[in-house]
């Protein structure tokens, strides 16, 4: 079994030393870009609407990740609650914009270190952090906990991409595995359907840190990859995801051996009935540009999704926190 890169952390006493500097981040919060300089351990919010304990709304082994995550007994998936972004789309919306009741899934770090090694015990072949940005300095605290007592899983980084360099730096050999979203090409659409102004430029900052820890080479143990990274592009409607930009940037500023993940799985949820522009699935026509434009700047490594994909990756948070996918 390859060994995951915070276990020499842990021996050397590095990894006790990060959690204790990305703790002490929530006196004036700055793990993600729009540095709200809020007190979170005393529970002031910010943008994300989420204080000084963890909100973990679902844990499951998760069987809707890329086949080189799931394996045969899945992704050891964590998802947290509330969001740093408030997309008017979220297929997550129930436990991403709905913090009044998420509080009430709030934990300790020793209970998330738990839930960890819970999922190790199901064979899960790694730990999903799923939307972890606003959680990030909470998270290395309970990874520490749990490596102290036997977490041996390699970690995956399952982000929107609106994440702080500087706090990605602390996660340096924790992180095995970088899965980011590259949501969109273009600032001004970020700000219409994230609420977020400085989106492309942020994340192109953060995606170039990923790429520096882990390179564009995915390495496997059998079938399942255990380190690297693969960038997520969900294909809009009417082309709003501006996917040019995001391919020239990987292409020209990382690698075009980067594995990319391209989704057709657009589903009209949440908010996303209120605009005309993104009220609809996406057309095979949409689709087809956006494989189009991957061939153009030569990114040939990752995968493609059915158009009928956007029928089998919604879940249902709100019945059923167990199994919200349906494995």
């Amino acid at each position: 079994m390859n060994e995951p890169s915070y276990i020499k952390l842990l021996h050397s006493g590095e990894l006790r030393k990060r959690a204790d500097i990305a703790y002490s981040i929530l006196n004036s919060c700055n793990c993600c870009p729009h540095n709200c300089k809020v007190d979170r351990i005393n529970n002031e919010p910010g943008k994300c609407v989420s204080g000084g304990l963890p909100v973990v709304s679902s844990y499951t082994p998760h069987f809707g990740e890329e086949p080189v995550l799931t394996g045969t007994h899945g992704a050891g998936n964590i998802f947290f609650g509330n969001c740093n972004l408030k997309c008017v789309y979220c297929q997550n919306y129930e436990i991403s914009q709905n913090y009044k009741t998420e509080i009430n899934n709030q934990i300790s770090f020793e209970r998330l270190a738990n839930i960890m090694l819970e999922l190790q015990d199901m064979k899960c072949h790694n730990i999903g952090l799923v939307s972890p940005t606003h959680f990030s300095a909470h998270i290395l605290k309970s990874i520490c906990m749990a490596a102290e007592r036997g977490l041996r899983l390699p970690i995956i980084y399952n982000t929107n991409g609106y994440d702080s360099v500087d706090t990605l730096k602390l996660y340096e050999d924790v992180v095995d595995i970088f899965l980011p979203d590259f949501k969109y090409g273009d600032n001004a659409i970020a700000r219409q359907y994230s609420k977020i102004d400085n989106y492309f430029d942020k994340a192109k900052e953060a995606i170039k840190e990923m790429y520096r820890h882990v390179g564009d080479e995915l390495i496997y143990d059998g079938n399942v990859v255990v380190r690297g990274l693969i960038i997520r592009h969900l294909v809009l409607p009417n082309n709003l995801s501006e996917s040019e930009n995001v391919f020239r940037f990987i292409a020209e500023e990382l690698s075009p051996n980067v594995h990319i993940s391209l989704m057709s799985q657009y589903n009209p949820v949440h908010y996303a009935e209120r605009d005309m522009l993104i009220n609809r699935k996406l057309r095979i026509s949409e689709y087809e540009r956006a494989i189009a434009l991957m061939e153009k700047y030569g990114l040939k490594n990752g995968w493609i999704q059915d158009m009928e994909s956007s029928d089998s990756y919604n879940p249902e948070f709100n019945r059923d926190r167990i199994n919200p996918f349906g494995n």
